[in-house]
Order: structure tokens, then sequence, then C-alpha cells
């Protein structure tokens, strides 16, 4: 922490939500002092050399906490996290999808974490063989309070991790190869070690399409899938007697394993299982699958003893696509070999071969297949090309004024222009009934932002105000979806209660992590996208979302962070604002 002591603050005249989800906001002045909130009540005295924020006609919360993000890289790159406090997120979890920094070689931890959560090797790798300064998990944390952490940061324990580290990378995904005693027993007790560091449990993949990058194993998928399910028991037995969580996708092309999944959270005989499942969505592709897996989760968990929780977006899933680098292309074979291809003449090669293009037609109409993305040509659209005069259309469209069917145009326009054609699409979450279904669910843990990756394809760093958002554009209709204390527990309180950390609670005594918000600016102004150069990453625009009106005030462990559309001096460079949080149980 840094060695003075921040000023006081006082919050005057908002509307104060604390996080239970049991009290209405009231109006009420917060008083911070030596990181803490000191008073709550009207007509607070401002201690002598205070900073008085007038929050009149704003509403006051607890910081926001984002339950999946990958900002396990970037962390390293630029520490403030900026992208996601400047829309008051104060707290956030890393380790997410069986991946983690916690241990491994830096070769490794490039080749798991890099293609799949599509950030360049090139920068992660040279990074991580400069800094990296530890060999076990309790060490990562340690390092990690040692940067000037912008937002406090939590962590998973990634299985793919530890799997390649105690069996080998190669081992680690070979079909064949099975952990033996041995390794199962050191696995266990780095997980045993790093409960007992505070991390909050373990994550977990069984999802395919998931690849690994580099030039030794490419292409085949990240070391958690190729675990037996006798594997994950073991490990699911240990987080169940610890009172841990464990996370985990699951095989979305075939999505058999989702019952198995939901099978180890229940209680009956034995304790129930924290588990977070990613994630309930209204899938284009899969139309009604939420609801059913909506009322199953409602049965098991109310008599079976479950303790089964699905981690999801309240807003529409839309993708941004460069070419073909999205991760849904990798549902099909013929996608990944393209995308194996880092040469891009070898991949416009390969896209004009006649049998890559029969394999991936085949499997592309496969009607049979469970799959991710809708695959309708007739509604992704054109946002960039060489071409100006593809700027607008459909591939559908762009097809027909060719003569051509909307595959056969898609795939010549993949070869002709490369990542240079730059679509949109919606994977989800596009009927509003359907959104509020979801978000209403009590087995829903809001967020499932993906935050640190996918950089060129999705921006959800603001996912807590468009909850917000959407309880209020019931209410402007004559509606209730549920309160607005309750919307703030959400993405607050409850969040912090489930995942068992010191965050989410706006009380007296308790750390202040904090955020103003402006609630009549929760409009149409929250979907406006842009891009911005990658800190430290230089020469790449990730996709951002910025209404810096929405939030006027951030502070952080009682420092201020944001205000007035800028962050404070000094914050992403000295320490004092974010912290490590450890589990409390």
């Amino acid at each position: 922490m840094a060695d003075e002591l921040a000023p006081p603050l006082l919050i005057r005249g908002g509307t104060v939500f604390d996080g239970s989800g049991q009290r209405p906001g009231l109006r009420a002045d917060v008083l911070v002092r030596d990181g803490v909130v000191a008073a709550i009540g009207l007509d607070l005295e401002a201690p002598e050399g205070a900073q008085v924020i007038d929050a009149r006609g704003c509403w006051v919360t607890p910081g926001f906490i984002d339950l999946h993000t990958h900002y396990d890289a970037e962390v390293e790159i630029a520490p403030a996290l900026g992208e996601s406090v400047r829309h008051g997120v104060t707290s956030i979890l890393v380790g997410s999808c069986g991946l983690s920094f916690a241990m491994g070689t830096p070769e490794d931890l490039a080749d798991q974490f890099c293609r799949v959560e599509a950030v360049p090797r090139d920068t992660v790798l040279p990074l991580l063989e400069k800094i990296k300064d530890w060999e076990t998990p309790a060490e990562y944390l340690e390092h990690l309070e040692h940067l000037p952490l912008g937002p406090n940061v939590t962590a998973m324990f990634g299985h793919s991790a530890v799997r390649a580290s105690v069996m080998g990378l190669s081992r680690s995904v070979d079909d064949e190869a099975r952990a033996t005693p041995r390794e199962l027993a050191e696995m266990t007790r780095h997980l045993h070690d790093a409960l007992d560091a505070g991390y909050l449990g373990m994550s977990f993949n069984t999802l395919p399409w998931d690849k690994l990058d580099g030039d030794r194993e490419r292409s085949k998928s990240t070391p958690s899938v190729y675990a037996t399910w006798k594997e994950y028991r073991h490990f699911a037995r240990v987080l169940r007697e610890r009172e841990r969580i464990l996370q985990m996708v699951p095989d979305l092309q075939g999505r058999w394993n989702i019952p198995l999944i939901a099978a180890m959270s229940t209680g009956i005989g034995r304790k129930r299982l924290k588990t977070m499942i990613i994630s309930l969505i209204d899938s284009v592709a899969m139309r009604g699958t939420h609801k059913v897996a909506g009322e199953i989760t409602r049965f098991l968990n109310d008599h079976l003893r479950g303790d089964l929780r699905w981690q999801s977006l309240p807003l529409p899933f839309e993708l941004w696509v460069d070419g073909m680098e999205v991760p849904v292309m990798e549902e099909l074979g013929a996608g990944t070999a393209a995308l194996h291809e880092t040469d891009l003449d070898r991949r416009k090669a390969l896209l004009e071969d006649p049998a890559w293009r029969e394999m991936f037609r085949r499997q592309w109409s496969n009607k049979l297949a469970s799959k991710a993305w809708h695959r309708d040509l007739a509604e992704p659209r054109i946002i960039a090309s060489p071409d100006p005069a593809l700027v607008g259309r459909t591939f559908a469209e762009v097809a027909a004024e060719r003569n051509q069917d909307p595959l056969g145009c898609f795939l010549d326009l993949q070869a002709e222009h490369g990542n240079a054609l730059r679509w949109y699409t919606v994977v989800g979450n596009d009927r509003l009934r359907e959104l509020e279904y979801v978000v209403d669910h009590p087995a829903v843990l809001i967020g499932f932002s993906d935050a640190g990756a996918h950089l060129r394809n999705m921006a959800y760093y603001d996912f807590p105000l468009h909850l917000l958002r959407l309880v209020l554009d019931a209410e402007r209709e004559g509606r209730t979806l549920m309160s607005r204390e309750r919307a703030v527990h959400r993405v607050t309180g409850e969040l912090a209660d489930y995942l068992g950390i010191d965050a989410g609670h706006l009380e007296v005594g308790r750390r202040a992590d904090l955020v103003v918000i402006d609630p009549t600016t929760l409009d149409e102004r929250l979907v406006a996208m842009d891009e911005d150069e990658m800190v430290g990453m230089p020469g790449l625009d990730r996709l951002v979302r910025r209404h810096d009106e929405c939030v006027p005030t951030v502070v952080i462990n009682g420092r201020l962070a944001w205000h007035e559309g800028e962050f404070v001096a000094g914050f992403g460079d000295r320490r004092g604002y974010g912290s490590v949080l450890r589990a409390t149980a």
C-alpha cells in the first residue's frame, strides 16, 4: 500500500444503495476516511482537508464486481485496468476458464492463454519471460500485491495451468495420456496450497475449440479439456470439502456434460458445491435452451440441494470480427485449420483450396451439430472492407448481387480481403423479454465480461450499467423488472457474498469501494462502440465503450481513482488503490 493516507472524502447528497438488496436507496452523505466508510447520514460535517463531491441527483453504490475476466496478462502491462474502473468496476477476478498465470513456464502460459483469449503472443511471451518471478500459487498473489493495481484483484486457480505444469504441456494435451496417481497427488497439493493462499476455487474447461497457441502443440485444445471426469470429480471433492468454488466451461458443441457438471453441485448426503457455469444466454442458434437450463437449474437448487449458478451478461452478446479471427470459427475443424495458419498468405491459399472449402461447407451445414453461432449469413453485417461498396451490407445481400450462394460468397470475401474484412454479428440476448428472464433468474450471477480478452471482438467492461439500464427502461414503460436495490445488489453484494470476498457492501467500517452513477444517462448512450489503442500494445486497437458521464466518480480503498471524466494523477502508477482480495472462508 502507499505510505501516505488519502485525504478524507465526503460524498454529499446522493441516493445511497448499500449493496444488500434489502433496503431501498436513501438520500445521505457518505464520509470516507483512512480507506473505510466512516459515516453514512444526513448533513455530515466535512473534516478538515476533505474533498467534497456533490452527488445530488446521483446514485452512490458499492463498487461493481466483475467475476469473469482474463486480465491475467493486461494487469502486468497496465495494472490500472482503467477500462473497467472508468465504468465503476472496483474488483475483478482473474484465472477463469482453466487459464491462470499462477504457475507454469512463460512459454506454457503464453501458449495456453494467447489464442484462446485473442491476445498477441508476441507481447505476452516476452513480458512473462521478463517479469515472471513466481513459482507457486502463493508467490503469484504476492507478485500481484506489489503491482500498482487499479481495482482489487481476486483469483481462481486454473486447471490447465497446474495440469501443464505437473504433467508437462505435451502430456497434458495427449489424448492417450492420463494423470498418474503421483501427478494427481501433486496437482492436489498445489490446489490446497492455492486455497490456503486465498484463491477462491479452481476453474476448468471442457470446451474443445479453445486452442493452444505457439508452435509446439498449436491447435490442440487447452490442457483442462483432456482430463477425465474422474479427474474433475477428484478436484470437485477437494473444493466441496474446502467450501470453495468450481468454475466450469461446458462443452458447448455437445452440451452433453452440463448435467454432469450440475450433478457435481448437488448436496444430498454431502456438502453442496458452489458451481459456476459459463454461460446462460438466449442463443440465436439454440432458441429456448436458456429456459430449459434455467428451469432445470431452479429444480436442482430448490429440491436437490444444488448450488449451481450461471454467469450471464445483461445485454446483447455481440461480436466484431476481423476476417475469421473469432473463437466461434473453432467450432468447425476447417475453421481451426484456417486459424492454425498464422501466415495470412498461407491462410488465403487454404481458403481458396477446393478440398478445404468442401470440408468447411460440410461442417458448416451439419444441421445435427450443436453450435454457439447461428451461421445465418443474412444477419452478419460488413462494417469495414478494402472494398467500400461492401460496407453496411450483409453477406447474403452481397451474395444475391453476385448470384452466389451466401457461404460461397462469405468464403470468397474472406480469401480476398483476409483480416481487413471486418463484420458484426449478434450471438444472443437479442430479445428483451428473454434477456429479462435471464437477468432475473435466481441462479444467474451477473457478469461474463471476458475483460482483457478478445480485444477486437467484444467490449463488456461496463456490463453492470446495462443491468441498471434494463431496470430503468422497464420503469419508464410502467413495468417492474426488479427493484433498484436488487439490481445494485446483483452486481455488488450478491457477487461478493457468493465469491466469499470483502467487497460489494457500502457499510460503516467496511472498505470504501464505491461508485457515483448518474441514472439520467443510463440510456442509448451505453450502446455506442469505439476503438482505442491498447495500453502497452502499440498498434493494437481494442474495442471500448466510452460514456464517461454515466459514472462521475469511482473510489477504490478510500482513494479517488476516477473523477469527472479523468483518472486521478498517480492512479495506475503508485500502489494504494487496488489490493489482492483473498477468500474470506
